[in-house]
């Protein structure tokens, strides 16, 4: 029944599709006499080495978007409609789809002088351009622009006119960086502009508080008939906007930095050694326009200012000092928050609620306090050898984060130049479940901080502790999964006992809208294993040092992580992502603590398989909603490949292919195949297909993913080992449902 509707469902949405492509012909009823549809756009360039792709973007008339730069669904849904406006359905169908783009010579004609002066800001001087429209069938027609770029401008020389002596000056003495403009380099209008901003940052960070990039110009000769350019640039003296002579630029010293309430306080709830502590601009320092922009960001990120106004007053009678009063605006210092949410894991559908309290300026220096009590219950059923029991956990968590390092022996002025949060954290998480009671207590002191572009981000955690206490286990999975030794399942014995970890971690991202990559680096038990081998400690009955009576985990875990997303036109894009993670135990355990295991399989992984349905290695797993449990290793691999696009109001559609598997660094005899070796796991590489759908509003996103199995490492026979060839949908099909984007 499960397949037969499955089948019947992706059938109903193929004839749609379908319907919706064939109806393409009928478009041409929109299209008036006389009037051609853009069928295609080419640009096309007599001179080697121009990369028409950066040409695209200026085309003024692209065609019609297509559905992953290949389907024309948005016109062929217009044209399913009929001519009559004042049918409901003819409305709908338009305002989902796409009108047709008919050519405007006009259009061409703009876009071949767009196209003209886009060669000239890159060093084509003398290029042109034209266009042909070769016409087709069913009314439509192909536009080929021509572009003839000419000769490529070189700059012969660069020579420097610093009107100002003082400027002059300072160029001289101050560490000017490094050039965008040297002789021999293509003449490209947008370096030009760039050094020009590069001269202006020099001179603001350097006290002139009034220079701005109109104050630089250029001239160029070139000889005639040559390709050579003597660039030179021009500094000019400062001119008021009202007019007058020409004078020199002054440049200004920073007098008092005085502090203000704004937004009707009467006065500001912080400490003056916190605004101290956050204000980069130094009195009696020359005016430095970074030191502003940093002092922005250093109150901009404390959660009890709402927004800061930083004014700079020139003192009268002509001086060049400048008095910096800082304008803050502060939120409400307390506030309780509730939120409702549903769950819904492996298909049992729950409920949770959490209750927060906050305090954003504990100790009057923005300290940030947050207690927050959370409660959730879940239905469980289909649990053989259980009773359909329900699943209730009850957790809370108090954190407090403070806005500096605080650390001992640092300087005040490393504290002022760190973007930094230390953090300190305490919860108490308590579950009930029909197999097990399971209680974690958690305490943690970490650092957070990020570099000056603020694209990478560090954190350091300096301790964190977790107690695992394990106060009751049922009868019947004691029996069939822990006590019994012959069990395949016997593995999880050590993941059910009471566990002592205390771990160190350092971790940092990076981001810059085209590449992201994250590494994380922890290891646990050393320091305690060389305290407990130092005092000569003794072994438990299973060898393990303990403390307190508890055995403490010993591993070392290291994952990196990589993302790029490449644009293909402005509705279509391709998404590569690379995950990579290990962990060892070592010394004093055998195997890893289970939260810190891999898993494959879900919403962010390899979408062909439900969480945690897939490996370690050809392991497959047969004891349905336990069996998860067994299905978690020590690597992770994960390739995935996705192309997403846009297809109409706020939705997005997305085709993917997804690669990886877990595995076992050692042989366990309960899990058979789970084991990594060099020559073999290339074969246990397990790969998906399917396609998605997202809804982006903006501040979230909404995110359908279906997978099918394409290559199963875990399998009985050819079929399901070669699912792509033989596809079985109640065997081979996942459905996902997630916020945000896998990767």
């Amino acid at each position: 029944m499960v397949k037969q509707t499955s089948n019947s469902i992706i059938l109903s949405i193929v004839a749609v599709l379908a319907a919706a492509m064939l109806s393409g012909c009928s478009v041409s009823k929109f299209i008036p006499d006389g009037k051609w549809l853009l069928g295609g756009v080419e640009i096309e360039s007599d001179v080697k080495g121009v990369d028409t792709k950066q040409l695209e973007p200026y085309i003024r008339q692209s065609g019609n978007s297509k559905w992953f730069s290949l389907f024309n669904v948005p016109l062929s849904v217009y044209a399913l409609s009929g001519r009559d406006s004042t049918k409901w359905i003819n409305r709908k169908l338009q305002d989902l789809g796409e009108a047709p783009v008919l050519l405007d010579s006009a259009q061409a004609d703009l876009t071949c002088r767009d196209l003209a002066n886009v060669l000239h800001g890159i060093g084509y001087v003398r290029a042109t351009a034209d266009y042909n429209v070769e016409f087709g069938n069913k009314k439509k027609a192909k536009v080929v622009y021509n572009v003839h770029p000419g000769e490529r401008f070189h700059i012969k020389t660069v020579a420097y006119d610093i009107q100002d002596a003082g400027v002059d000056s300072l160029l001289a003495s101050v560490p000017r960086g490094n050039p965008l403009l040297k002789p021999g380099m293509p003449f490209v209008v947008a370096d030009l502009e760039a050094e020009r901003e590069r001269l202006t940052r020099v001179l603001n960070n350097n006290g002139y508080f009034d220079f701005h990039k109109d104050f630089i110009s250029y001239s160029a000769d070139t000889v005639r008939g040559g390709s050579d350019i003597d660039l030179t640039l021009h500094l000019h003296k400062y001119r008021s906007v009202g007019g007058g002579g020409e004078t020199c630029h002054k440049r200004y010293v920073v007098g008092g930095v005085s502090y203000r309430a704004s937004g009707g306080a009467d006065n500001i709830p912080l400490r003056r050694s916190v605004l101290e502590e956050n204000t980069i601009i130094e009195s009696g320092g020359m005016f430095n326009a970074a030191d502003l922009q940093r002092t922005y960001n250093r109150f901009g990120r404390l959660q009890i200012v709402k927004y800061t106004n930083i004014k700079f007053n020139e003192r009268p009678g002509g001086s060049d000092t400048l008095d910096c009063e800082i304008g803050i605006s502060t939120n409400k210092i307390n506030s309780i928050s509730f939120q409702p949410e549903g769950t819904n894991t492996a298909g049992d559908f729950g409920v949770a609620a959490s209750l927060t309290y906050e305090n954003r300026n504990l100790f009057r220096g923005a300290e940030a306090l947050s207690v927050k009590l959370r409660g959730a219950f879940e239905a469980i059923t289909g649990l053989e050898g259980y009773q359909n029991q329900d699943y209730e956990e009850y957790s809370l968590e108090s954190r407090l984060v403070f806005p500096r390092f605080v650390v001992p022996f640092l300087s005040k002025g490393f504290k002022r130049r760190s973007m930094a949060v230390s953090e300190l954290s305490v919860s108490y998480n308590m579950q009930n479940r029909p197999e097990f009671h399971r209680r974690l207590f958690s305490a943690a002191w970490r650092y957070r901080w990020n570099d000056v572009t603020g694209r990478r981000n560090f954190n350091f955690d300096l301790l964190d502790l977790n107690y695992i206490y394990m106060p009751w286990i049922s009868a019947t999975f004691r029996e069939e999964y822990l006590d019994d030794v012959s069990n395949r399942n016997s593995i999880l014995r050590y993941n059910y006992e009471d566990l002592f970890i205390m771990k160190l971690g350092f971790g940092m991202s990076y981001n810059n809208g085209v590449d992201a990559y994250k590494v994380n680096v922890e290891t646990s038990g050393n320091l305690l294993n060389g305290v407990s081998r130092v005092l000569g400690r003794g072994r438990n009955a299973d060898g393990q040092y303990t403390l307190f009576n508890i055995a403490f985990a010993q591993y070392v875990k290291g994952d990196f992580d990589y993302t790029r997303v490449v644009t293909v036109d402005r509705n279509n894009s391709i998404a590569f992502h690379f995950g990579l993670g290990i962990a060892y135990p070592y010394g004093n355990s055998k195997v890893l603590p289970f939260e810190k295991r891999y898993f494959s399989g879900g919403a962010n992984s390899v979408r062909g398989w439900s969480v945690r349905g897939l490996g370690p290695g050809r392991f497959k797993g047969t004891d349905g909603a336990i069996d998860f449990i067994n299905q978690t290793g020590d690597l992770k691999l994960d390739l995935n490949l996705e192309l997403r696009s846009f297809l109409f109001w706020k939705i997005y559609g997305a085709v993917f292919v997804d690669a990886g598997n877990i595995w076992t660094i050692r042989a366990y005899d309960e899990q058979p195949g789970g084991q990594f070796r060099f020559k073999d796991f290339y074969k246990q590489v397990a790969v998906a297909y399917g396609v998605g759908i997202r809804f982006n509003f903006d501040f979230f996103i909404l995110r359908f993913d279906m997978g099918m199995k394409a290559v199963n490492p875990a399998y009985d026979t050819p079929e399901e080992h070669f699912a792509i060839f033989h596809p079985d949908f109640s065997r081979d099909f996942a459905f996902h449902f997630a916020v945000g984007l896998p990767f």
